[in-house]
């Protein structure tokens, strides 16, 4: 295995110096031979081998010596903010995704057949009408790539992949990284495929650029927030679809029963690995774990486990360092709840010593609180899931998971309970920021914003 650093070709645009001056005509360009190599490349793919190479891009991501692994591992943490343990932990997440096996039930569960990619095929429910249907994805697929944590973009980029479409994706400035080193080890295993993506990067809302990429694509997949969005839909011309994911935050509930026995402790261990993910910036993350009373371990005493928990893992997956900006921002939240909790007994605190990489707040108060995130937690004491939820309806339309610490039929009665109130997804809690790759990201289908259906009726 050699230590030298991995030097990439100059296959895409973000592969440029960064004094390289990027233009709207070599935007257009750039756009024109996608769709060109996506007609002579991609289009007549079978879904069979799109599956085994995304299967072999998995297995060569999860390899110790894989030379794009360990680019990302020893240049990521500078290149994203996130410790080699943290950037490590969620790319194999990601990349244990990439089976064959996973993939096809991915298909099946979005399709109802494997093949309507490649050609007409029934569903369960045509074949009575003598009805076949066949999908198609978009031409040209534009993404406009989240700045907060990398796997979402790289999903983005799999599911163009299984729809046959070409794909220029736009990352925020310095934040290309990632996809571009994903890209590259496409480029490596399959050119042809490789031929079909195209990696920038540049300020989000420069005008000229994105006008010229908008003006190429078919579909345009965006996630920020719910501003972003609004700007990117009144720029987008008439006929181009918009596939766009806003602004969600996500809490987790532990039921009382969770609370009992042995159990304390695996779960405050199971909330701080949701809390370390991607150092809570994704929409996955909780910013507030309601915790019902009347338990063994009361609410103070959960969050005084999940601060022991959050210590240890500093040592074994530490946060990585912050911008001075968000750094302050921790510091000057802490301050404020420092002053609370020395005049009231409705507030404590747990914090990391002599840094800001974990803080822990107690507080009586229901109302859903927005965390200022890298590792920054509220606790809130209910009285039931009722309480909780009437706490958390000012987001209630932002809410994207629930992150679930319950046993037998009362975690049954609360996941009916939380999927009626509006959450789009209920996991089990420390499995917030692990998604299965079949997902439907804000209560959608993985694939149904990108394809278009043509029915025979035959």
């Amino acid at each position: 295995m050699s230590d030298k650093p991995l030097k990439l070709p100059e296959y895409f645009l973000a592969d440029l110096p960064r004094e390289a001056a990027m233009t709207p005509g070599l935007i257009t360009e750039a756009c024109r031979t996608l769709k060109r190599n996506r007609a002579s490349y991609l289009e007549g793919r079978t879904t069979g081998s799109i599956v085994q190479t995304l299967d072999g891009i998995g297995r060569e991501w999860l390899e110790a010596d894989s030379p794009f692994r360990r680019h990302a591992l020893a240049d990521g943490p500078a290149a994203t903010g996130f410790s080699p343990a943290v950037l490590a932990a969620g790319l194999d997440h990601f990349f244990q995704q990439l089976t064959a096996e996973k993939l096809e039930g991915l298909l099946r569960q979005e399709l109802g057949h494997l093949h309507r990619l490649d050609d007409f095929h029934p569903g369960e429910h045509e074949m009575a009408g003598n009805r076949v249907a066949l999908a198609r994805g978009p031409e040209l697929l534009a993404h406009i790539a989240p700045g907060n944590i990398p796997s979402a973009v790289l999903l983005d980029m799999v599911l163009g992949l299984l729809t046959r479409s070409a794909q220029f994706v736009k990352c925020a400035s310095g934040q290309a990284f990632l996809p571009r080193l994903f890209a590259h080890s496409l480029y490596d295993l399959d050119r042809k495929l490789g031929a079909c993506l195209e990696i920038a990067e540049w300020p989000g809302g420069t005008v000229p650029l994105e006008t010229a990429l908008f003006a190429e694509a078919d579909c345009v997949a965006a996630t920020g927030s719910d501003e972003t969005l609004a700007a990117i839909r009144k720029a987008l011309p008439g006929h181009v679809r918009l596939a766009g994911y806003g602004t969600r935050v996500s809490f987790g509930f532990v039921a009382k029963e969770a609370l009992a026995g042995r159990h304390p402790e695996d779960v405050a261990a199971r909330a701080a690995r949701d809390v370390a993910a991607w150092n809570q910036l994704g929409c996955l993350s909780p910013h507030v774990i309601y915790v019902e009373e009347g338990g063994q371990v009361s609410a103070e005493g959960f969050a005084g486990l999940l601060a022991g928990q959050l210590d240890a893992l500093e040592k074994t997956h530490p946060r990585g360092q912050l911008k001075p900006r968000e750094a302050a921002g921790i510091a000057a939240r802490r301050s404020s709840y420092e002053v609370r909790a020395a005049h009231s007994p409705e507030t404590k605190m747990w914090s990391s010593a002599e840094s800001t990489a974990w803080t822990v707040v107690l507080e009586t108060e229901t109302r859903f609180q927005i965390s200022c995130l890298n590792r920054f937690v509220y606790i809130k004491p209910v009285r039931d899931a009722k309480a909780a939820l009437q706490g958390a309806e000012p987001v209630r339309e932002k809410i994207s998971t629930v992150g679930l610490a319950g046993t037998g039929m009362r975690a049954v009665e609360l996941a009916r309970q939380f999927a009626r109130w509006g959450a789009r997804r209920i996991c089990p809690l420390g499995e917030m920021q692990r998604p299965p790759l079949g997902w439907r990201h804000d209560g959608r289908p993985a694939l149904g914003d990108l394809l278009t259906w043509t029915d025979w009726e035959k």
